[in-house]
């Protein structure tokens, strides 16, 4: 019993550090691309790595992968990080419209809380599958749509990451991004797995 606690101890011990290092890595490459042209590109390595760690792949060089990503992506990760910042800019407009118009509020909330959705499932769409730019965002709002639970779990794990945070505000710099980014892939791998297994049958059928 003592030697099976030291290894679940040494295994959450483990995953702790390798959340952190991935956090660290994140700001790191946002800082080396003067945020504004480093954030994208640095959350898709991100996301590239935690996409690995879920499919079991756990011995990856860290860094290596990270950066090579990093490099591969940034072109492409900052057109998609613009097109997320005008869509952002769009829900901050709507978002100040709603309080001048009253009458259009439901409407436009219901609106902004799916682009919200959709975005939460573009990075994971994005280092999943290889699709072009308008697929990508096609296929991030019809699996969001189709995948209400993954949509569920994805809020409640924010939730429950947000009470932590707030209860321990230091831990934001080490866990911020690389546990949402979690929280986010495992939702999305999970109706991915789903989507693959349907279309599995489709084909055997």
């Amino acid at each position: 019993m003592n030697k099976l606690s030291m290894s679940g101890l040494y295994t959450l011990t483990e995953w702790i550090t390798r959340f952190a290092y991935v956090n660290l890595l994140w700001i790191g490459f946002s800082l080396l691309g003067l945020v504004v042209f480093g954030i994208s590109p640095a959350t898709v390595a991100m996301f590239t790595i935690i996409r690995k760690w879920i499919m079991g792949d756990n011995e990856i060089p860290v860094f290596q992968t990270f950066w090579d990503s990093y490099k591969k992506e940034f072109l492409r990760g900052n057109r998609l990080g613009l097109i997320i910042a005008l869509l952002a800019y769009i829900i901050f407009i709507d978002l100040n419209y709603i309080k001048l118009d009253t009458i259009i509020q439901i409407p436009l909330y219901l609106i902004i809380f799916a682009i919200v959705m959709t975005i939460l499932y573009i990075f994971p769409v994005y280092v999943h599958y290889n699709v072009t730019f308008i697929q990508l965002f096609k296929n991030s709002f019809f699996i969001m749509m189709v995948n209400p639970l993954s949509s569920i779990m994805m809020l409640i794990g924010f939730v429950a990451l947000f009470f932590v945070m707030k209860f321990l505000p230091a831990l934001l710099f080490f866990f911020g991004g690389s546990l949402s980014a979690g929280i986010i892939m495992s939702s999305c791998y999970l109706a991915f797995q789903k989507i693959e297994k349907k279309l599995q049958k489709a084909k055997a059928a």
